[in-house]
């Protein structure tokens, strides 16, 4: 009951926060509604507030709350500050929108991730030596902008072969590319989390003793699944939330009137009204996905939960760890080298007689739209993108571990509820487009997944039977934490983390793209492909030189991940 009164106030204070936004914006609404609506009259004082009494602006916070948690009570969301049409139609139209072409992407995602395991999975039912193999290319997909390839999908099947519409939303053949693209990143990286789990299990003593017994290999790989599943299911809620709300630049770019892109069209014309029924419709989606993934976790781990019976996966350790060090330790050098020499060239240089240039003796990545260096850009961008995206997983990684062990599940839930894209666009409503505004819109629910990860093992290792013998032996509440618990915590969330690395790269790259994050002329990656998608074809060079440096972030995380993974075991 405690824990249920503490998620209910949770998500009150942030649903109080959303009512809020019209009061927190930097902008006065008052001058957007005129600008909206009335665009041939004078912004004068008296316009202003009458506009202000009108609407119901003119009161402080506490009315501004009032009205809006009134009106949300009554099932009214308002009126749309730029059109004046009621905000409820249109965001239940968009939402069904969403959810229909999240059904379909997570089913993409779900069958690429279970695809990526299957050798491992195989190999392990099969009574074989079982290492996590779904690694650098998994990495690399899932580092990939899922914008990028939307863009390359459409131009490639839609354009040039006609196989399916480039725009629009209609019959089941406009599902069919966004999907793919939304579902390939997110299903690469649920793969690459459960190849990473499933050693773990087939190196636990029941799989020996099916072995002995004679097993079918299919009923040992249901029973790998069944205990590997419940540490991933609150990873699979966040995957369902964000590709509900955070598909903002597919559904921008094919077109679809879905929540995404309905809250991106709503916080650039500062339609507060649309962002904030659409950020409440996230909310509550979260606070659903949450508790059914939790309660689908116990499900499937059964009385062994209850009954302190339960052991910790621990992976076997790889092989080829000190091949996997070198490999990473020779793309970080590449890595390094690139960025070193794009810093010694000028990003900002603009030579129109240059223009979209292919790689060169001067210019080794080409050129850009406005005739500029990529790699000067590039090796700039680097220091912007990856190093925030390096200081924003610090920080997640730390209130991740922090929160997971604390089970602040109420918290955690609410921050799942807004993928980076939505918290950007709000971010941006309130404080405007910027890159410390996206880095703090990132770093404000990216610790989440984190936390999910953390508090599902958290709890599995503590019904692991060493712990109930340490308790019995006296073991006090800090020795059970540091000696028993978190041995088994750590590594998996650390690993965790730095795959997570290139995901905070992407979504930082996402708000850029979107125009939310570093504001042109700065070199950052996500504006890079935003300014130079136009001339994909006619110089892809362009736009493959940051998705390059984004793939190969993703490579490099996953061989430091296995890296750590050796040196740790």
């Amino acid at each position: 009951m405690a824990r249920a009164a503490g998620r209910l106030c949770t998500l009150l204070a942030v649903v109080c926060l959303v009512g809020l936004l019209p009061w927190l914006t930097r902008t006065d609404p008052a001058l957007t509604l005129l600008h909206a609506r009335y665009a041939d009259r004078e912004p004068t004082p008296e316009t202003l507030d009458a506009i202000r009494a009108e609407t119901g602006l003119d009161g402080g916070p506490p009315h501004v709350l009032g009205g809006w948690l009134g009106g949300v009570l009554r099932g009214d969301l308002g009126e749309s500050w730029v059109s004046g049409q009621p905000v409820g139609p249109d965001v239940v139209s968009a939402l069904g929108v969403s959810l229909t072409l999240m059904g379909v992407s997570l089913a993409v995602a779900l069958v690429l991730a279970f695809a990526l395991s299957a050798t491992t999975l195989r190999r392990g039912a099969l009574h074989r030596p079982a290492a996590a193999r779904a690694g650098v290319g998994a990495a690399v997909l899932a580092a990939l902008p899922e914008f990028l390839l939307a863009a390359v999908l459409a131009a490639v099947l839609a354009v040039r072969l006609g196989w399916f519409p480039a725009i629009g939303w209609g019959g089941p053949d406009h599902l069919v590319l966004p999907a793919v693209a939304l579902g390939l990143p997110a299903g690469a990286l649920l793969g690459r989390l459960l190849d990473d789990a499933l050693p773990g299990a087939f190196a636990e003593p029941w799989a020996r003793v099916a072995q002995a017994g004679g097993i079918p290999a299919g009923r040992v790989a249901r029973h790998a699944l069944r205990r590997t599943l419940p540490g991933l299911l609150p990873q699979l809620g966040l995957v369902v939330v964000g590709l509900t709300g955070g598909a903002v630049a597919v559904e921008t770019l094919f077109t679809i009137p879905g929540l995404g892109s309905t809250a991106l069209s709503a916080a650039l014309a500062q339609d507060l009204p649309v962002l904030q029924a659409c950020v409440l419709v996230l909310l509550l989606l979260g606070a659903l996905a949450g508790p059914a993934a939790r309660a689908g976790s116990r499900l499937l781990l059964g009385p062994a939960l209850a009954d302190a019976a339960l052991p910790g996966l621990v992976a076997p350790r790889p092989a080829s760890r000190r091949l996997l060090a070198v490999a990473a330790c020779a793309l970080g050098a590449l890595f390094v080298a690139v960025t070193v020499a794009g810093l010694l060239r000028d990003p900002l240089h603009a030579d129109a007689a240059a223009r979209l240039l292919g790689p060169s003796a001067a210019h080794p990545l080409g050129t850009d739209s406005l005739g500029r260096d990529l790699l000067a850009r590039l090796g700039h961008g680097a220091t912007r993108t990856v190093l925030t995206a390096l200081a924003v997983s610090a920080a997640t990684l730390l209130l991740g571990l922090l929160l997971g062990v604390a089970r602040a599940g109420a918290l955690t839930e609410t921050a799942n509820a807004l993928p980076a894209v939505l918290a950007g666009l709000v971010v941006a409503g309130i404080a405007g487009p910027g890159a410390w505004g996206a880095a703090l819109a990132v770093a404000a629910v990216a610790w989440a997944p984190l936390a999910a990860h953390t508090s599902s093992l958290y709890e599995q290792e503590r019904a692991a039977p060493h712990v109930s013998a340490a308790v019995a032996l006296g073991a006090g509440r800090w020795h059970l934490l540091r000696r028993h618990v978190l041995p088994g915590v750590l590594p998996p969330v650390v690993r965790h983390a730095v795959l997570r690395i290139p995901a905070i790269a992407l979504a930082l790259a996402s708000l850029g793209f979107l125009g939310l994050g570093g504001q042109p002329p700065e070199p950052e990656w996500g504006a890079m492909l935003s300014e130079n998608m136009a001339y994909a074809e006619r110089a892809p060079w362009a736009v493959l030189a940051p998705a390059a440096a984004l793939a190969v972030l993703g490579a490099l995380a996953v061989l430091t991940s296995a890296a750590v993974r050796g040196r740790a075991r």
